[in-house]
């Protein structure tokens, strides 16, 4: 009988969510914006248009304003973008060896 209990309240809460997401996008339809940020869909993909930049670690496309930033020691006015640190600690690591 406890096994059938929890399996009821797990369902129960499954309902539930899925009650939530569907009010929620209801909701959002009706209000003719996205949940997420400005110029975002509810997933954090950018619309068209948003100019993206690659990491140089890993090559993944990453939007400026979400990545990590870092100011390229060589002439210090541009700016390099990594996906996350860790790409960003590997990019400094490169540049010491070298230097």
């Amino acid at each position: 009988m406890e096994l059938l209990d929890l399996l009821l309240i797990v369902l129960a809460v499954f309902g539930a969510r899925a009650c939530w997401r569907i009010i929620g996008g209801i909701m959002e339809g009706l209000s003719g914006r996205p949940a997420g940020p400005i110029g975002q869909s509810r997933g954090g993909v950018p619309q068209h248009g948003v100019q993206m930049a690659r990491d140089p670690v890993c090559g993944t496309y990453v939007v400026p304003d979400r990545a990590v930033a870092l100011n390229d020691g060589t002439s210090g006015t541009s700016r390099v973008f990594f996906c996350s640190t860790a790409c960003r600690d590997q990019y400094r690591a490169r540049g010491a060896k070298t230097a």
